[in-house]
Formats: C-alpha cells, sequence, structure tokens
C-alpha cells in the first residue's frame, strides 16, 4: 500500500470520508510515518548492514566518541577496521560499569578499539583509537525517509504484509487528540491494543540499555 491508499484506510476506519475531514491529510499522512516507526521499532522490521551512510563511521586517531546515524535504534555487529586492513576487528559492546570493573584505565589507554559503549546517539570506542580507520556496524533501524505523497518514499519500507496494521496507529493518534470532534478515549484505546497485539509492546529506556549491556551475550554473538 503506498501513502494514498493508507491514508484512504485511515479515513474509512475513521469515518471521516467527507469532505471538510476531521483529520486534514497532512495530519494523517504525519500519524502514519509515525506508525512505521513504531512498528519498526517494535517488532525489529528493518535491519541494516549494507547503506555505508548508516554502517560505516569514519574514525580518527585520538577520538573516542562518534554520532551514530539517527536511524539505528539496536546494534548487532560492530567491528574495527584500521585504514589499508582487509580484515575488520571485532568489537564488543559493554557498559561504563563493566569497563571500570575490568579495565580500570580504559579512559586513559589508546590502541586498536576492542569494546564500545553505546549511548542513545552516539557510540564510544575502548580503547581509544591510536590509528584512522573505519567503524563498521550492523543493526536494526527506523525508516530512513518519511512517506510523502506523491514522490519517491510514497510508501513503508516496512514488508507489505505489516502495511493495513498501520492505521491502527493513526486511528489511536487521531481518537487521541483532546477537545475536537473526533476524540473518542475508548476507540483510542482499542485501536491501540490491536496495534500492540500485532507489533508488540514498545521497549522502554531501561530494557533497551540493559540489552545493549548485556555482556555476556555480546561475548557470544556480538548482538545487543
Amino acid at each position: 500500500m503506498n501513502i494514498e491508499a493508507l491514508v484512504q484506510a485511515f479515513r474509512v476506519a475513521a469515518e471521516d470520508t467527507v469532505q471538510p475531514y476531521f483529520v486534514e491529510d497532512e495530519q494523517a499522512v504525519e500519524y502514519l510515518n509515525e506508525a512505521e516507526n513504531e512498528a519498526a521499532l517494535r517488532m525489529r522490521l528493518l535491519h541494516e548492514s549494507s547503506d555505508a551512510d548508516v554502517c560505516e563511521i569514519d574514525v580518527a586517531a585520538g577520538t573516542a566518541v562518534y554520532a551514530l546515524h539517527a536511524s539505528l535504534f539496536e546494534l548487532t555487529h560492530t567491528a574495527f577496521r584500521l585504514d589499508g586492513a582487509t580484515e575488520r576487528t571485532p568489537v564488543t559492546l559493554v557498559s561504563t560499569d563493566w569497563l571500570d570493573q575490568k579495565l580500570p584505565c580504559w579512559r586513559d589507554e589508546q590502541d586498536t578499539p576492542r569494546y564500545a559503549v553505546q549511548l542513545e546517539t552516539s557510540i564510544r570506542l575502548v580503547p581509544k583509537p591510536n590509528a584512522a580507520g573505519t567503524l563498521l556496524l550492523e543493526g536494526y533501524r527506523l525508516p530512513l525517509v518519511p512517506m510523502e505523497d506523491g514522490t519517491a518514499h510514497d510508501s513503508p519500507e516496512i514488508h507489505p504484509a505489516h502495511h493495513r496494521y498501520l492505521v491502527e496507529w493513526a486511528l489511536y493518534r487521531a481518537y487521541s487528540v483532546p477537545d475536537t470532534e473526533v476524540q473518542d478515549v475508548d476507540r483510542a484505546a482499542a485501536a491501540l491494543e490491536r496495534f500492540t497485539r500485532y507489533f508488540g509492546e514498545r521497549p522502554d529506556a531501561n530494557l533497551r540499555r540493559i540489552t545493549r549491556e548485556d555482556v555476556t551475550h555480546h561475548n557470544v554473538s556480538h548482538l545487543i
């Protein structure tokens, strides 16, 4: 389904098919873009391993902290490759608490990175790199470009099998807006329940932090 079809499906479900609409097209598109982001996050639907803009970060000697691509939210592989080298060195994701316990002087060391700490929007290499190279990443991400009617990005990136369920989030958002003719707390709750039943619960910040700092798990497979 493209964005036009999704908006139409939303209008039918919301019984908002006659102009002037209670929910304008622009607002409906915003809700549906939110829906795809939520779906990708909850179900880990989009895994990236080949887009250099997302998966490769130029590393400079002496610099430890680098911004992650805005779409990445969970890393499944991290490695470092020195400039001129053909092989990568695995980098294990750990927490600062783990580093403090196992490598008390980690903040002052410079060498080929063997560990990394993933923060919300950045990643910190440990030891601090002593030579230039490339940080190589793979992981789950959000859609790269919002849907927009009449453009090359007018359809969801997620699999078509999931498209129709995005409407439930749009209904939830529309029914939740206070002081409008379309507000309906019960219908909002029902739509959110249907969306959650299909895509799962949203992982909270603590769960995401604990997951990416699970050292034992990383040592086995480099997943977070």
